[in-house]
């Protein structure tokens, strides 16, 4: 069973280049949203501890969702196993984010393109987490190629890590982390003390990946044609200049190819964040700036996938 968990990922990774998030597909993750926001409504009455509280609600998805893909996958193989290879392709699929990160990113593109700045704003706020209501056209810029940096790794990266380390249950259960963070992890009065656990299992779980990523953005930077050397530069100079652990590896990287600068100041939920600023403002912040992001972003996913590929095959013989 195990020798064909290669094609799964390789076949549910051209099917995301392919197919993309349709809004029309029932979405697990969605389902795994929801159990988040009713477990925190019942262990937030329950229990007048917040820091456990978040400890329990983390256990329970992430082990909740790796034993029920576990199981699903189980019934199906118990039926047919050209079942089960299509139910694993299609929980891989679900896992990866490439496409959906270039389009949603592309539309905040096409939004500047028209001059339609309000337009840009929207399309922007639901790909990131700080306030859009009144950003400029650079500050923008700067949070669509921050996001494109940091969900390279979330979405493209740590996704096929885990998937050819453990499969379709192992690289769910990543989601269910990656969503637990985006829903709870948040260092507000709300989430400080229950957010806590969410947030640093979503360190943990990705800090493998972002370090894989300091040698496949740089590598991606050389084969589109970006500042190479820059680009392992800032990476090693900045990479740990931002808050989060994991997050400013991939941003320095993108900062160096691009030869822009990014950081600075942000605001969340009306509460200013000034993050350090990364790189170097050697070129001006520029729509063509997060096309060439995506690009990257595009070629550090296909680099990912032969670097899983090759080890898997090396690994079976």
């Amino acid at each position: 069973m195990h020798e064909f968990l290669t094609i799964q990922i390789v076949t549910a990774f051209f099917f995301d280049l392919l197919l993309g998030d349709p809004p029309w597909l029932p979405h697990p993750i969605r389902v795994i949203g929801r159990a988040i926001e009713r477990g925190e409504g019942v262990l937030r009455r329950l229990l007048p501890f917040e820091r456990l509280s978040g400890v329990l609600l983390t256990l329970f998805i992430v082990l909740g969702t790796y034993i029920a893909t576990y199981w699903v996958l189980s019934l199906f193989y118990q039926v047919s196993y050209l079942l089960h290879f299509i139910a694993s392709t299609i929980i891989l699929f679900f896992t990866l984010s490439v496409r959906s990160l270039a389009e949603e990113t592309g539309r905040v593109v096409k939004a500047l393109e028209a001059g339609d700045i309000g337009k840009a704003r929207k399309e922007l706020s639901g790909i990131v987490g700080r306030d859009t209501k009144d950003l400029d056209e650079r500050e923008i810029i700067r949070a669509c190629i921050e996001t494109v940096a940091e969900n390279t790794v979330d979405g493209i990266i740590s996704p096929l890590v885990y998937a050819f380390l453990g499969g379709p249950a192992l690289a769910m259960a990543y989601k269910a982390v990656n969503t637990l963070d985006s829903m709870v992890g948040y260092k507000n009065e709300r989430y400080l003390y229950f957010g806590w656990a969410s947030a640093r299992l979503d360190d943990l779980a990705n800090y493998v990946p972002a370090r894989v990523s300091a040698r496949l953005i740089p590598m991606s930077s050389y084969l589109c044609g970006a500042r190479f050397k820059e680009c392992v530069y800032i990476t090693a100079r900045d990479g740990r200049k931002h808050p989060s652990p994991n997050s400013g590896i991939p941003e320095a990287a993108f900062a160096g190819a691009l030869g822009v600068q990014l950081g600075g100041p942000s605001t969340y939920g009306g509460i200013p964040s000034n993050k350090p600023l990364i790189g170097e403002p050697q070129e001006p912040l520029t729509i063509e700036k997060i096309r060439q992001s995506i690009r990257m972003a595009y070629v550090t996913s296909f680099l990912t996938l032969g670097l899983g590929v090759a080890l898997r095959t090396l690994v079976s013989y």
